[in-house]
């Protein structure tokens, strides 16, 4: 019954509005207060989720999702998901379940190659893989590690004179695994980047901001790169980068959760040119690899520098296979003990769709993300606010051509409203930035059910709503 449930949701999803339109408590209002004594029927408990759950849902793989970044899935990722469920193991070291460990050490050994890793990141060549639930869990475990490593150099009294850097356009996720690990608030730096460099970290302004920062007696840490920002998916050079933080002793983190997965395929795996001199590399399978939330992959050159950190070693999780050192205890490479059998829904995926077609349906979209930004230019009242990268467009309406004034904040507040109307149509999804200044709408296409009708379907409702708010807005100019 469930399963023909989610078929028939996937079926039929596009006759539902696309952000939920419910109130803030509205479930609260239709649940009872209290969970109920007796067992209750399957056919009731379906009928609740029919009527009070599904119209609390935003259908985040519905086709005219264009919102965030996607998180897209597949049928051989909800399998996968499943079975794991199913076994309901927890192999938190290879004992609890040899095969929930070798699986997951194969899987992303396969991917590495697929991603074109050097060789010191995999298990084959001294590295190796872990999959975690989400890039916040990733930051964290690096800092950790990269935070004992250099203070066994300096001193543990020390910890306060650590910094980290980023861009202003790092994921805010950087900024709480920091405060988690210790590191003072002041001291995490957010260097400024430009729309003229398509808002990617300057190596020059890195190294500014790091020699100002040991001339005041600061200890260089850790640097955050990034391979597809949220904001406008700009990508960090990274070459230039691991040499600035070289220089100065840091660990070097690439985040390429959302830009990564498309660098299986070979016209975009320069992106990631110069990743041999980083430390460490992550994406989320479950963004744009038709993989179930949740699936970070996280590869490390150096896992002791995660052991180290992390291990812990009761008596009474002692086993002969962990004491000989042959097997690889995945609990002593994350934050928690626990761990669900995330691999099986990874290699289902891989299996089920082969290299090709995963590469061919990453084109689709980007192919679609390009006949998007194409329709944009080729309308005089928007225009696209940065180079389209991967298969994401940031656009904007423009003010009228006696807007002289440079006056962005009627500008944004036009753009501001639009969105709201397009969203409010329920017809269309999308979300926003303010980068630079600038208000600016995020068209990013990923929904594993997206096809070009959608995207030409989107155009048409973006263009409806820009028509009755250009006459609404005019005054402002």
């Amino acid at each position: 019954m469930l399963i023909d449930f989610i078929a028939d949701y996937h079926s039929n999803i596009e006759q539902y509005p696309v952000l939920s339109r419910v109130k803030p408590g509205y479930l609260r209002q239709l649940l009872p207060p209290s969970a109920p004594y007796e067992a209750e029927p399957i056919e009731e408990i379906m009928k609740d989720i029919q009527t009070h759950i599904i119209p609390g849902i935003t259908h985040w793989q519905h086709p005219s999702y264009f919102a965030y970044f996607p998180c897209s899935s597949s049928t051989a990722g909800i399998l996968g998901e499943l079975l794991a469920a199913g076994f309901g193991v927890v192999g938190f070291n290879w004992e609890a379940s040899p095969a929930a460990t070798e699986l997951e050490t194969i899987v992303m050994d396969w991917f590495g190659e697929m991603l074109s890793l050097p060789k010191p990141y995999l298990f084959s060549g001294g590295g190796g893989g872990v999959i975690m639930g989400t890039t916040c869990e990733a930051f964290i475990v690096m800092l950790v590690a990269a935070r004992d490593q250099k203070l066994a150099e300096i001193g543990k009294d020390k910890i306060g004179k650590l910094v980290v850097y980023c861009s202003d356009q790092t994921h805010c996720a950087l900024q709480k695994a920091a405060k988690v690990v210790g590191i003072r608030p002041g001291n995490v730096r957010a260097v400024a980047t430009t729309r003229a460099a398509a808002f990617a970290l300057s190596p020059d302004s890195l190294e500014s901001a790091v020699l100002a920062d040991v001339e005041m007696g600061w200890v260089p840490l850790f640097l955050c790169a990034t391979i597809g920002t949220t904001s406008t998916t700009a990508v960090d050079p990274l070459k230039p980068l691991c040499h600035v933080a070289k220089e100065y002793g840091m660990w070097v983190h690439v985040d390429a959760a959302y830009g990564g997965s498309a660098c299986i395929c070979p016209e975009f795996r320069h992106v990631i040119d110069g990743v041999e001199g980083a430390d460490s590399f992550s994406l989320n399978a479950h963004k744009w690899f038709f993989t179930t939330l949740d699936c970070c992959c996280l590869w490390v050159k150096n896992p002791d520098a995660l052991k180290r950190s992390l291990s812990t070693n009761p008596e009474y999780l002692r086993n002969q296979a962990s004491d000989s050192g042959g097997v690889i205890d995945y609990k002593d490479w994350q934050l928690t003990l626990s761990r669900r059998f995330r691999s099986l829904k990874l290699w289902m995926v891989l299996r089920s769709y082969g290299v090709a077609n995963l590469r061919s349906f990453l084109r689709g979209h980007v192919a679609m993300a390009k006949a998007f930004e194409k329709l944009v230019a080729g309308d005089d009242r928007f225009e696209v606010v940065v180079p389209r990268r991967f298969a994401m467009v940031c656009f904007r309406m423009k003010g009228s051509d006696d807007d002289d004034d440079g006056d962005e904040g009627a500008n944004n507040l036009m753009n501001k409203k639009l969105l709201e109307r397009v969203n409010g149509s329920g017809r269309v999804f999308m979300t926003h930035a303010l980068v630079g200044g600038i208000y600016l709408l995020r068209f990013a296409v990923g929904s594993t059910l997206t096809e070009a009708e959608h995207v030409m379907e989107a155009w048409k409702v973006i263009q409806e709503h820009a028509d009755a708010i250009q006459g609404d807005y005019k005054h402002l100019y």
